[in-house]
């Protein structure tokens, strides 16, 4: 499951604005801004979820599994950074 902290991580190394996540992943702008905020993503459905896992890894991202010791992460694909 997708946490708050990496949304907006995974945003900022994109440089996209909420609206642009929420344009992007056919959601609305308060489905993001509360998916992003302390409630987070699990108080979202699913689908709404997974539509913004999809825009962000469709934009370059990529998610870092949490069962490491390092917990969850994000980072660009290979040759979108800089």
């Amino acid at each position: 499951m997708l946490t708050s902290p990496q949304i907006k991580a995974a945003r900022a190394l994109l440089g996209w604005s909420q609206p642009t996540l929420a344009k992007a992943s056919g959601l609305s702008l308060p489905t993001i801004v509360r998916m992003e905020s302390i409630l987070g993503p699990g108080r979202s459905s699913a689908d709404n979820v997974e539509a913004v896992q999809r825009a962000l890894e469709t934009a370059g991202v990529t998610f870092l599994d949490i069962t490491n010791e390092s917990g969850p992460g994000v980072r660009l694909k290979r040759g979108l950074e800089g």
